[in-house]
């Protein structure tokens, strides 16, 4: 759950990296960083926080060059702070190097304690710092070689983004399982996590890059490597169902569309008799006006959502219920007092949420409040870059769909099934990873790292 982004030969570099990170800072609010290249020295900035809060004028002077990566961070392994922050920089034998990481590796923490037992010395608790090790403990001539000898001994996923003082290296895992797109600004090739990226600061997409490639970015182009053997594509369904931006367009598909087809087929499989539909912001919109179009009913907005919430340091007693929740949705009283509703989500994890906002609903008079889901229950935790709970955590691993229906208080509940979430990205269907809806995931792995 991050997002990383780089640009290559830009007088403009770490600007641009700026407003690139700021167009992905929905794939991580606990840190951000930029590393620059002058040619002959990387220069470094990360702090917890947002990219508008870490970021000023001042600092982006500090990040001088004409190519730069940058990183914002949701962690899925090692712990949120400052030490974990991205990107991750060190001074080897050979250079400078600096790495971006979106992602998880399902074998670093075997990796890791090889490398401590020969004497390694780990500055955090990042599965990432273990592609940096492989590379500096490498003894291929050219940085490119280095890079893939490192990434030929770790499994799992990754999209990465490496900068030396002379260059910058793209990577995909062979399975493909999260997004990075290639795209260029003028003459200059531009890395992102997705082309919401490339829309804000005027970048031409070209094209994803594709599962086991690696790109080497450099004076004389954009050089394509395919050094692993081709394994089956598993790439996350998630992206679709809820991380992605709507506006981007990732693994051969708009987001956007994808989420309405979601709501289309929900309510095909799953009508309800009803007043109106009402989307739970923001996630759900897309599915909600699917959902709406394809039942002919009304969509109106009965619910609102704040959008100037940041962290909240002074909270009320316990006598003002479900503060968290409150601060950000609140229903619209007078249009839902006595209606029957549908309301439409992207996913239920712990059902905790999914309770407060039908008891909101109830508190202002709804009559009926249907809850349907745009995919299916999940039931099992993500070990490739979702920060989904354990399985213990997740209410659908341990609940039947009508324990959980009464859990949250709904009159009737109802999820997406698997083969309609197929349905939905026909003909490429295969291409995708469920693990966290079936269980199966791509090859068998042992987790462990903090």
């Amino acid at each position: 759950m991050c997002g990383i982004f780089g640009i290559y030969n830009h007088p403009e570099a770490s600007n641009h990296t700026y407003l690139g990170l700021y167009a992905l800072q929905h794939r991580g609010q606990e840190s951000a960083g930029i590393v620059s290249s002058d040619g002959g020295h990387l220069h470094h900035y990360r702090q917890m926080g947002l990219v508008a809060e870490v970021f000023s004028r001042e600092v982006l002077k500090k990040l001088p060059g004409k190519s730069a990566i940058g990183h914002v961070r949701y962690s899925t392994s090692g712990s949120s702070e400052l030490k974990n922050a991205q990107p991750f920089v060190v001074d080897y034998a050979k250079g400078m190097m600096a790495i971006s990481h979106n992602g998880n590796l399902t074998n670093a923490f075997l990796i890791k304690s090889e490398l401590e037992s020969k004497g390694s010395i780990f500055q955090s608790n990042m599965d990432s710092e273990v592609i940096v090790h492989l590379i500096a403990r490498a003894k291929e001539r050219t940085f490119i070689e280095r890079v893939v000898h490192a990434l030929k001994q770790v499994e799992g996923a990754y999209s990465l983004l490496l900068l030396t003082e002379k260059e910058m290296v793209a990577a995909r895992d062979p399975f493909g399982f999260r997004p990075l797109v290639l795209g260029a600004l003028k003459n200059s090739p531009v890395v992102a996590s997705e082309t919401c990226a490339f829309d804000l600061i005027g970048a031409k997409f070209i094209r994803e890059i594709e599962p086991g490639e690696l790109l080497l970015i450099n004076e004389e182009g954009v050089h394509s490597f395919k050094p692993f053997p081709t394994k089956p594509h598993h790439q996350c369904i998630f992206e679709f169902i809820y991380f992605a931006r709507p506006d981007s367009f990732i693994f051969n598909h708009n987001v956007y569309e994808v989420r309405k087809s979601l709501g289309i087929q929900l309510a095909r499989e799953s009508p309800a008799k009803v007043d109106m539909v009402v989307p739970i912001p923001d996630s759900g919109f897309p599915a909600t006006l699917g959902y709406a179009f394809e039942s002919n009913l009304p969509l109106e907005l009965g619910m609102i959502r704040n959008h100037y919430v940041g962290r909240t340091f002074i909270e009320p007693e316990q006598r003002i219920r479900h503060f968290g929740v409150k601060i950000k949705l609140n229903p619209v009283r007078e249009l839902l007092k006595g209606k029957r509703i549908v309301i439409v989500d992207d996913s239920i994890v712990r059902a905790t949420t999914s309770r407060k906002i039908v008891k909101m609903f109830r508190n202002v008079g709804t009559k009926e409040i249907h809850v349907r889901i745009s995919s299916p229950p999940i039931t099992d935790p993500c070990f490739f870059g979702i920060d989904t709970p354990s399985k213990k955590e997740l209410i659908a691993s341990t609940h039947t769909v009508k324990e959980i229906q009464r859990f949250i208080n709904a009159n009737s509940l109802n999820y997406l099934s698997l083969e309609g979430l197929k349905n939905c990205v026909k003909g490429e269907e295969e291409n995708f990873c469920y693990a966290c809806f079936t269980g199966e995931y791509p090859y068998p792995f042992q987790m462990k790292f903090d």
